[in-house]
Order: structure tokens, then C-alpha cells, then sequence
């Protein structure tokens, strides 16, 4: 059944990124705890929200918010940047630290691209791609990540 192949897929995914995030605790002075890991996560897909909109997509309360932040702050993660067009306010930033924290993640993926390549015809690859695609930007509008961008490199 599709949905179990997508849920196993899911739970492979995750399984193996904790499985490398865990084998390398010893030797990481400060470890996202698994909250501060998720907020990290909101934060990226937010791309460089301030604290309060961080707080409004996450329905938490500010002071909830800020202690959190201030967590990752301290343990080198995350960030402040001060706004360009309103000096009062900050932008929150994954620092380099975290982006190689998060590579973990991202070279599985290459990886499990790479092995798709070469198992799928290119015509199968394109249209994994083609469907992939649709249910990214299609099929889940509940979580439309457009909605909640604040900050686009792109843009």
C-alpha cells in the first residue's frame, strides 16, 4: 500500500538521521535537544523569521519563544540579525554550525537520489520527480511553507 511505503520511507529517514546524530554526541560539546531540533527545523523552512513570528507559527507564547531561542543561542545554532528595515527588530539565522548539523540529513538524501538514478529509468526517475513534485507543491496546502516564508535569499 502506498501509504505504508510512504510512512516507512518517513520513518527510514528519520531513523537514520538519529542514528547519526546520536553516534556523534560524544564528540559534540553542546547537542540539540529534540525540541530545539524541531524549532531549528521551523526556523529554516520560516527562513529568518523574527522571534515573533517564530511564536505565531508555532501558536507558543513569546516568552516560550525567547527561551528557546536563547537556548540555541548559547550553544551556537542560531543567530540574531538585526533587521535592515527596522532596527528594532531581529532576524533568527541558522549559523554554519547548524547547516552541518543538518547536512547529516541532506547527504542521506543525495545519497538515496543517487541510488534511485541508477535503480529507475530515467524516464521512471522523471516522472518520481514529476509526482514528488505535485505532492509537494499540490497535494499538501495545509502546509503550504509559502505561507509562512519571511525571508527568501531568492527574492
Amino acid at each position: 500500500m502506498l501509504s505504508s511505503a510512504i510512512s516507512q520511507i518517513y520513518d527510514k529517514l528519520r531513523l537514520h538521521f538519529y542514528m547519526k546524530v546520536y553516534s556523534r554526541f560524544e564528540s559534540r560539546e553542546a547537542t540539540l535537544t529534540t525540541v530545539e531540533s524541531f524549532s531549528m527545523e521551523v526556523i529554516m523552512d520560516l527562513g529568518e523569521p523574527t522571534v515573533a513570528q517564530f511564536a505565531k507559527v508555532l501558536n507558543i507564547s513569546s516568552p516560550n519563544a525567547a527561551h528557546r531561542i536563547k537556548c540555541m543561542l548559547q550553544k551556537g545554532y542560531l543567530e540574531k540579525i538585526r533587521s535592515e528595515s527596522d532596527a528594532r527588530e531581529y532576524h533568527l539565522k541558522p549559523t554554519e554550525k547548524y547547516l552541518k548539523f543538518k547536512q547529516i540529513n541532506e547527504d542521506y538524501l543525495n545519497l538515496l537520489m543517487e541510488r534511485c538514478k541508477e535503480r529507475f529509468s530515467k524516464e521512471d526517475y522523471d516522472k518520481l520527480n514529476e509526482m514528488l513534485t505535485v505532492i509537494n507543491n499540490e497535494l499538501m496546502p495545509e502546509i503550504d511553507v509559502k505561507d509562512y516564508k519571511f525571508f527568501d535569499k531568492t527574492e
